[in-house]
């Protein structure tokens, strides 16, 4: 049995050491040294030497001869370690013997995992045989599901600026080319124009692609005066969040370590879009290695009030379409890349259910919980791009065909719709004169810390995508050492056994939401982190919608125009996204806040652009472990 005492410098030891990547609860002294014999009888173990091993590493990758080890260390640094799994029960002889186990099975089982499926970063090869469903009666369809019934408009006239067409919805501009008041052409050269203007700005856009985004613009003008009209996305120039691979452009997930990495891959969500006639005109800023608003080119601005961050790492995605730079963006979410930066930015963003949209080409944090989802001028856009994204991907196993019933369809005074403390209660009362039934509701559950299981299942899992990144030293590249560099650190110690029980409390979490979610959907805060780390372990869609302003704290004049954004979240059971479009679209049909747009040209008198900010909003922290 270990001693309670250990001099304090064998946990660093233990940092560096192999700890539980598969099968067990593990430490893995891995030297090539002495016999099982030769240590009993010595009374010492092999360990890495403290002196010569750097904790941040070198540039090599570990192989069977890249261990430093001491020949002598004191006993309680192996207790250390097995202290570390919370494992220190075991006897020394059983100690002695997990140890001979560690170096003679599971290490050589671990550098042959990682050979075999580790050696390239990014997770976009070899996803996990384990895959999360979000269903709550597991009746998926096999059939491609049918088309929403989109609202048609009409009268709708050119405005005579390039800034008013630029804030135009999906609908809006879509009118005006079925009408031929413009061209797609002439449509991309506005939203180009407007990339190259603000862009720099903001900090908020990696590549733009003209080239590609003019051929298809001409491509869309061609087919539809041939007569060939593919729907209400024909012609309609959007960006992508810059973990979405594009052959021929780079895709640098945000990272400087991968800055010039151009992916021979055509992303699913990205065939999708170009089949419907949409036209890519760029790729937009992703958080490093999709965590927060910290990219190799600076940290992306939310328009509304310049001196702050947009927070999340679909930073560009929400500050692009909050900017009028494109009229929809794909971001995506693992733990809040969504909800995040679209409530800062102010803006419609959709994060569905989980599996509605293929991931194929897309950078992975964590199979089962990255979910794909667009940020548009309103809930009406949003729907007509999830309408098109959706759908069995056939090489995202995680994907599926949800057999959605059409939001444009739904009966929404049938609805009982509950609201929580946080809920904005004039979103309540709007959604009541519409004849919707409001209950005050709670969404009860008995779990702990749904943060907990969050991390170790994201964190985890995205190391397994990094494996090689950490090893090789390039972690000391990253652009924000205090966010993934620390945790994937943390991560290499996580027991394999006990990522698993993780994810029976995650089953136990969901298990206990969906037998309290006894309403259609309800109306809460977007951001709050508990709810946000919940809603992702679930899997359950939500809708962030805008709601109004308030002044910004200490002003740097009283006329300024910069303002903040105030957010609402409505929720909805697993393949209920429909219930949630319906109700926000129901909001908005009866406000403007969404249609507001923010002061980049003009912030009001005596007001001005501060560069570097004069105060840091700093990044989103995972707290309360």
């Amino acid at each position: 049995m270990c001693p309670r005492t250990v001099p304090l410098c064998s946990t660093r030891v233990f940092l560096y050491l192999y700890l539980v990547q598969a099968s067990s609860l593990l430490v893995m002294l891995n030297c090539a040294a002495s016999s099982l014999t030769q240590l009993k009888s010595q009374n010492w173990v092999l360990a890495p030497d403290i002196n010569s091993v750097s904790l941040m590493g070198s540039r090599k990758v570990h192989s069977t001869n890249d261990s430093k080890c001491s020949e002598k260390i004191d006993h309680g640094s192996i207790c250390s370690g097995f202290r570390m799994l919370d494992a220190d029960f075991f006897s020394d002889a059983k100690m002695l013997e997990i140890e001979k186990g560690a170096r003679e099975l599971n290490v050589p089982i671990f550098r042959s995992n990682r050979k075999l499926v580790a050696s390239v970063n990014g997770g976009l090869e070899n996803p996990s045989s384990l895959v999360f469903n979000s269903a709550w009666d597991h009746g998926d369809s096999q059939n491609a599901p049918e088309r929403f019934n989109y609202p048609s408009i009409y009268g709708v006239k050119r405005p005579k600026s390039d800034e008013d067409i630029a804030f135009m919805s999906i609908l809006e501009l879509g009118a005006l080319i079925k009408s031929k008041q413009i061209t797609s052409e002439e449509l991309t050269r506005v939203f180009l124009n407007r990339l190259k203007r603000y862009g720099p700005i903001l900090e908020s856009v990696v590549t733009i692609t003209e080239e590609l985004a003019f051929k298809q613009a001409k491509q869309a003008d061609e087919l539809f005066a041939q007569g060939t009209y593919l729907g209400p996305l024909h012609g309609i120039p959007y960006g992508l969040k810059d973990i979405i691979a594009v052959p021929d452009y780079k895709t640098t997930w945000g990272s400087k370590t991968f800055q010039n990495q151009v992916l021979h891959i055509e992303a699913w969500v990205y065939k999708r879009l170009k089949s419907a006639g949409a036209v890519l005109v760029a790729k937009l800023v992703t958080g490093s290695l999709a965590y927060d608003d910290i990219w190799f080119g600076g940290r992306t601005r939310n328009p509304w009030n310049i001196e702050e961050y947009s927070t999340g790492s679909s930073a560009g995605p929400a500050a692009c379409t909050s900017a009028g730079m494109v009229p929809f963006a794909i971001g995506s979410e693992t733990a809040g890349s969504i909800t995040y930066p679209a409530s800062r930015c102010g803006v419609t963003a959709l994060r569905p259910t989980f599996g509605t949209v293929g991931r194929t080409g897309v950078l992975s944090l964590s199979e089962s919980l990255d979910k794909l989802g667009p940020f548009c001028r309103n809930a009406v856009d949003c729907a007509i791009v999830l309408d098109i994204i959706r759908g069995k991907d056939p090489h995202d196993l995680s994907s599926r065909n949800i057999p959605f019933s059409d939001p444009f369809a739904v009966d929404i005074t049938k609805l009982n719709v509950g609201y929580l403390d946080d809920a904005d209660m004039d979103v309540v009362r709007k959604l009541e004169s519409k004849g919707v039934n409001m209950i005050p509701f709670e969404l009860n559950y008995t779990v702990d810390s749904a943060q907990g299981i969050l991390n170790f299942t994201m964190d985890v899992d995205m190391l397994a995508h990094f494996d090689e990144w950490q090893r090789s030293g390039l972690e000391d590249e990253y652009e924000a050492q205090d966010q993934w560099p620390l945790e994937l650190r943390r991560a290499r110690v996580v027991p394999a056994v006990d990522y698993v029980q993780a994810q029976r409390a995650r089953g136990r979490l969901i298990r206990e939401v969906r037998e309290s979610f006894k309403v259609d959907a309800f109306v809460g805060n977007a951001t709050d982190w508990e709810r946000v780390c919940v809603g992702n372990l679930v899997g359950i869609p939500v809708i962030v919608v805008p709601t109004g302003f308030k002044k910004i704290s200490n002003p740097p004049t009283e006329n300024t125009r910069r303002k903040t954004t105030v957010t609402t979240g409505i929720y909805a059971p697993p393949e209920q996204d429909h219930i949630a479009l319906a109700l926000a679209i129901a909001y908005q049909s009866v406000t403007e806040n969404h249609k507001q747009r923010p002061p980049i040209d003009d912030l009001g008198p005596g007001d001005s652009i501060p560069n570097p900010p004069t105060k840091a909003i700093p990044p989103r922290q995972l707290r309360g472990l």
